[in-house]
């Protein structure tokens, strides 16, 4: 059973925020939340809220157990981008790209190999 979560419009790059999400993937969730809670990045708040909201997805709506969750799958597509401009010299300007993310994380159950 696959369970996931997703953050939408994050204000950070998807480049920044894989960087993050290339720690955790495959790990069991435990072991997740403590490298995000000691890794010196921004994103890593943003990961572990939507790591939080997986696991209590998987907990409540399909009666899941914690102990044996690991993240299946995370990743972080790109969002729409704001576009801003910054004066230059002599009456130019140049553009300043604001990216965004959707971060999304998916939990599933170690599966009992018979």
């Amino acid at each position: 059973m696959n369970v996931r979560a997703q953050a939408k419009h994050v204000r950070q790059s998807p480049y920044k925020v894989r960087r993050v999400l290339d720690l955790v993937r495959g790990l069991p969730v435990e072991e997740a939340r403590t490298v995000l809670d000691f890794t010196n990045r921004k994103a890593a708040l943003t990961i572990k809220k939507v790591l939080d909201s997986a696991i209590a997805n998987a907990e409540h709506n399909f009666a899941l157990d914690v102990d044996e969750l690991f993240i299946a799958e995370a990743y972080a597509d790109e969002g729409p981008t704001l576009k801003r401009w910054r004066p230059r010299a002599r009456g130019r300007a140049t553009r300043i790209l604001k990216r965004t993310s959707h971060i999304t994380i998916v939990v599933a159950e170690h599966e009992e190999v018979a």
